[in-house]
């Protein structure tokens, strides 16, 4: 999966801060109506594999497996706590009330795993995207 981006710092281990403007779910401008209430624009770090200095518009790279995991992690995990929560509890015997509870307590657990997930990745210091190529503009 690639993505253009611009390079806003660079470090001298390798590695660069790089900007990347996402799209929004209208396919319309966020100046124009101002009715997003994310930031449209998201920083992180890159390795720099092709030396690219501050102010150049690059194209980066993730891979795939690890947008998969993301997703799998993030939206499927939970769901399916979620529903392991209320199975556990039904087939245990349990009221109506206390299933949904067990349910809620299934999606909360999964809602822990991801930000521990999240904070280990961190700690490990782990690129996820590599600047492959320069895109020919100077921004």
């Amino acid at each position: 999966m690639t993505q253009e981006a611009v390079v806003t710092k660079v470090y001298p281990n390798g590695t660069a801060e790089v900007a990347v403007t996402r799209m929004t779910a209208c396919g319309g401008e966020c100046g124009a109506c101002e009715a997003c209430v994310f930031q449209n624009e998201l920083k992180t770090l890159a390795k720099n594999l092709i030396d690219a200095g501050p102010g150049e518009a690059v194209i980066i790279e993730s891979k795939s497996a690890t947008v998969y995991k993301a997703v799998l992690l993030v939206y499927v995990m939970p769901l399916i706590l979620f529903i392991l929560g209320y199975a556990l509890a039904f087939y245990a015997g349990a009221g109506e009330g206390l299933c949904i509870a067990a349910s809620f307590i299934g999606l909360v657990i999964g809602g822990f795993v991801i930000v521990y997930s999240q904070r280990a990745k961190n700690k490990r210091n782990q690129f996820t995207y590599d600047i492959i190529a320069r895109t020919g503009e100077v921004k």
